[in-house]
């Protein structure tokens, strides 16, 4: 049976996203569903995000209904040529992580919603943050923090991301913080990817395996085994471990 779970009062709420400190930027906040985004740009974009939100949200249910066994799948998928981009993308990197599909699911959405605004829609910038896996493009440096539950670590430390390495799939997984099955007891395992959606299906498989202090380099030597992936942290309690292109910093 997984471990019991805590979700602290700032998950649940989502009040960590009223620390952002992007003032150039406008947030948008748009639920559709089960599917709750915050976006960051150049202007509100509350019409465009919620007509993609609902197209991506269509092909992903209509496959469901057609494939059940895609929803509770935890282990890789079968690739389907028939399937939709957003569909098969999940397939994939669930297949890299080996891990189900739907591991992949609230990276997945918010990149093709942040591409697709990039591409279509006239924006320069833009941050897409779905349950704590970010989709990010800036023009100019950027920190993410690392929110960890009850770790004193938790927003106390940030991964510095230069723009050249953008666009990038910025994705966390946890076993003591939120909603979603993990199997793990880190506080945070934090992957980097070009692909948001392999960088979550990757944070989930690793997260899976942290259950003590001890699993942290065994965790980080599974992320360096994964292609496709170039920055990895994980955190329990007072404990860090890093690998590939990251630069830590501290926040004040």
């Amino acid at each position: 049976m997984p471990p019991t779970r805590k979700s602290p009062l700032s998950y649940v709420n989502r009040d960590y996203r009223d620390r952002l400190n992007t003032e150039d930027l406008t947030s948008t906040l748009v639920s559709v569903g089960q599917t709750d985004l915050q976006i960051l740009a150049e202007r509100n974009l509350t019409e465009e995000a919620t007509h993609l939100i609902v197209q991506y949200r269509n092909q992903l249910e209509r496959y469901i209904s057609c494939n059940p066994l895609f929803l509770k799948a935890l282990a890789p998928f079968p690739h389907d040529p028939l399937a939709p981009p957003i569909v098969k993308e999940m397939i994939a990197a669930g297949k890299e992580a080996g891990v189900g599909p739907m591991a992949a699911v609230a990276g997945a959405l918010a990149g093709y919603v942040g591409r697709d605004l990039l591409a279509e829609h006239g924006c320069r910038e833009i941050i897409v943050e779905n349950g704590g896996d970010i989709y990010l493009k800036r023009n100019r440096d950027c920190c993410a923090a690392i929110f960890a539950g009850s770790s004193g670590l938790s927003n106390r430390l940030g991964i510095r991301i230069v723009k050249e390495k953008m666009p990038l799939g910025v994705c966390t997984s946890s076993g003591t913080v939120g909603h979603s099955l993990s199997l793990g007891q880190a506080d945070s395992v934090t992957v980097l990817s070009p692909s948001i959606s392999l960088a979550d299906a990757a944070a989930t498989r690793i997260a899976n395996e942290i259950l003590e202090v001890g699993d942290i380099g065994r965790g980080l030597e599974l992320g360096k085994s994964l292609s496709g992936l170039t920055g990895i942290t994980i955190v329990i309690g007072q404990n860090i471990g890093a690998w590939g292109d990251i630069e830590l910093i501290q926040l004040t």
